[in-house]
């Protein structure tokens, strides 16, 4: 029945806006070419039963695809569609900005997407960064190679290496990058800024860190990183708390499968951006895992020239020792009132 009315529904629109709705054959499991007529800015769907919309995309999940078709919207189940055409997106205006280390997407309407896609676009960025006393993650946020990852990944160490991974349409490629220098560490909310030397010279793929904090309980995130030194691994789930506090600090808690390995790795939402770090879990627990907000991340950054890196020693930094325990439990002789007699 659903499909019946999918199909009665394409119709009139192709009927009521031709230059809309275009019906064409296409390869099944092939993107479509460009459609002649079709404005810039807009994606270009292709459903299974060839009809191909020409249309900009409001919102995804991975049940369905809502369309902007002018007068109304028009929304479409994931199963009933081949491929999608994304028009080309503009830069972010933090882009303008050479100073800046990262960049969010402010100015720009993101349409939410599923993991799979997202993975596929955005997952070159995510990195395993790797040191002689073991394994963790980071992510890129600029072109040239500036990188997140925990401070606790890299405590005490020197010798940093990191390993970006590309995919191509018939093959795979690892490359180890053993030029890593570390900028800027802070050991209170456990954030390291680490920069990567390409060695081509080419520009490194990036992510959008979260600008204004937009996130609510019961939203889907993901995390790619590196559990127990398994590669790549995605892992999905919801926000289970916004604002869980730990010794002072407040974070972000996640269903969201995170295991030793994905310390220094991002957590993202349906749109591609950054929202946390992944940095901790409770081992007692299951499913219990914690993200560093994206708000510490842009102020660390804002101020990395505060937290800037000590090659002399790598331990640099304060240490905030626990109050010696009390002894004698009878109130003070201070705090006596002097009415006893």
């Amino acid at each position: 029945m659903k499909q019946r009315l999918l199909s009665l529904v394409l119709s009139a629109v192709t009927a009521i806006s031709a230059g809309t709705v275009h019906a064409r054959s296409a390869q099944e499991g092939a993107a479509p070419p460009p459609v002649a007529g079709v404005p810039a800015g807009v994606d270009t769907v292709t459903l299974v039963e060839g009809r191909t919309i020409a249309a900009p995309i409001l919102k995804e999940t991975a049940e369905m695809i809502w369309l902007d078709l002018g007068d109304q919207v028009l929304a479409v189940p994931r199963n009933r569609v081949v491929s999608i055409l994304r028009a080309e997106a503009k830069p972010a205006e933090e882009d303008t900005d050479s100073r800046s280390l990262y960049r969010t997407a402010r100015g720009l309407r993101l349409p939410e997407r599923t993991p799979r896609e997202l993975a596929r676009d955005i997952g070159e960025a995510v990195i395993l960064v790797s040191t002689p006393s073991g394994l963790g993650s980071g992510f890129i946020i600029h072109p040239e190679g500036y990188a997140i990852t925990n401070a606790h990944v890299i405590q005490g160490e020197t010798k940093i290496k990191a390993t970006v991974y590309h995919q191509g349409e018939r093959e795979f490629r690892r490359t180890t990058i053993e030029d890593v220098e570390i900028i800027a560490v802070n050991n209170h909310v456990d954030l390291a800024l680490i920069k990567l030397k390409h060695p081509e010279g080419e520009p490194f793929t990036w992510v959008y860190v979260q600008g204004a904090e937009d996130i609510e309980v019961g939203e889907e995130v993901f995390a790619i990183g590196n559990p127990l030194g398994l590669e790549r691994s995605l892992s999905t789930g919801v926000v289970a708390t916004t604002n869980r506090n730990f010794e002072g600090l407040t974070f972000i808690q996640t269903t969201a499968a995170i295991n030793p390995g994905n310390s220094g790795g991002p957590l993202f939402n349906l749109k591609g951006e950054v929202i946390g770090c992944t940095n901790m879990i409770i081992p007692a627990g299951e499913g219990l895992g914690f993200a560093i907000p994206a708000r510490y991340v842009r102020d660390f950054l804002n101020n990395h020239e505060a937290f800037a890196y000590d090659k002399d020693n790598p331990n640099s930094g304060y240490t905030y020792h626990e109050a010696p325990a009390r002894l004698e439990f009878t109130t003070p002789s201070i705090l006596e009132d002097g009415t006893a007699e």
